[in-house]
């Protein structure tokens, strides 16, 4: 992984994808590429000012625009694409954020119909200080302004699905898409299994920070200046979307009904124990039990997602992912990014 390439993509307005699998690739990259990638935010830049509503705007399906994808050379089903994200930055001092008409967790939506009328089309629009690192609400009904921390994350990375399937950028499933969850900030590892060869790797909807579970489907959304390294790790397979950060494993699963999206991340991380651990299934299942943390991604999307996370220091010290994310790290580390 010595002196890997540098890609620097920029897209112009026409050139985003808006699903996982069905785009042609944008570029052919060899492992261990460091990607500098401009991402739009998940209305295409189109929500400037608190009376721009998503509904006059921006034309569904056309959200969540994604750069990419991209073609790793050598990737095939079975293996695992591992994306290192190195930075994060806000590419502006601003952020959008709204309530959408039958979207989100606490209103009606078609797949949760009541007699209620939908709940009003609002824009907040949210200062960031890029320097000093804070995130500026501004209430739109009352004489309230709170500063809250900059958490720079991407809501969507992902690769093409199995089986042909061309899934839009709003959904999250076993091919990462819009899982929305805070865990993929900058500093992490995301291992994504491939499907299709090449893997067709995307991603976008970057968020200046959020908040557990996405309550009303729509984060502080901002366009980001991101840089990643795409590693490739050969005959490693990866079922659901797996994180790594310097603390902890995190695995993620997304379904309807929520419970299910519990179950489908709990396993994994069971599964993960016994793999790279050591564990029995039985004692992973015990372990687990007692040390798990199960933050919500997002509770608004297509599918909902959940993580199981544990933290490395109550461990056996034992390398998953062929130590990758550290190896990785000193990568980043010693290009200076």
């Amino acid at each position: 992984m010595s002196d890997p390439r540098i890609l620097t993509v920029r897209p112009e307005p026409g050139e985003y994808a808006w699903t996982f699998g069905g785009a042609p690739p944008v570029a052919r990259i060899a492992p261990g590429t460091v990607l500098d990638l401009y991402t739009e935010d998940c209305f295409a830049g189109r929500v400037r000012s608190e009376k721009d509503l998503v509904s006059e705007v921006c034309e569904f399906p056309f959200l969540n625009p994604q750069t990419g994808p991209f073609h790793v050379e050598g990737a095939e089903p079975g293996d695992t694409v591992a994306v290192h994200f190195v930075s994060i930055e806000p590419a502006r001092d601003w952020a959008a954020s709204t309530t959408v008409p039958l979207f989100g967790a606490l209103t009606s939506t078609p797949s949760t119909a009541t007699l209620q009328p939908a709940l009003p089309e609002t824009v907040w629009i949210w200062q960031l200080d890029r320097v000093r690192r804070t995130a500026l609400f501004s209430a739109r009904d009352s004489d309230i302004s709170i500063e809250l921390p900059m958490d720079p994350m991407h809501g969507t990375v992902g690769v093409a699905p199995a089986h042909l399937e061309v899934r839009s950028a709003l959904v999250p499933d076993a091919h990462g898409g819009n899982m929305d969850t805070p865990e993929m900030r900058a500093g992490v590892t995301c291992y994504l299994g491939v499907n299709v060869d090449g893997a067709l790797l995307s991603l976008g909807d970057g968020h200046a920070r959020q908040g557990e579970g996405e309550t009303c489907g729509v984060a502080v959304e901002c366009a980001m200046n991101t840089v990643v390294i795409v590693e490739l790790l050969k005959g490693v397979a990866t079922p659901w979307p797996r994180i790594e950060s310097d603390t902890h494993i995190i695995s993620t699963g997304s379904a309807r009904p929520l419970e299910d999206a519990f179950r489908i991340s709990q396993l994994d991380l069971v599964r993960w124990l016994v793999r790279d651990y050591g564990f029995s299934e039985l004692d992973a299942y015990q372990f687990a039990t007692q040390a798990v943390e199960s933050p919500l991604a997002n509770v608004c999307d297509a599918n909902y997602t959940c993580v199981a996370k544990l933290r490395k220091e109550w461990l056996p010290e034992r390398e998953t992912h062929r130590g990758l994310h550290a190896r990785l790290r000193e990568t980043a580390a010693a290009l200076g990014l």
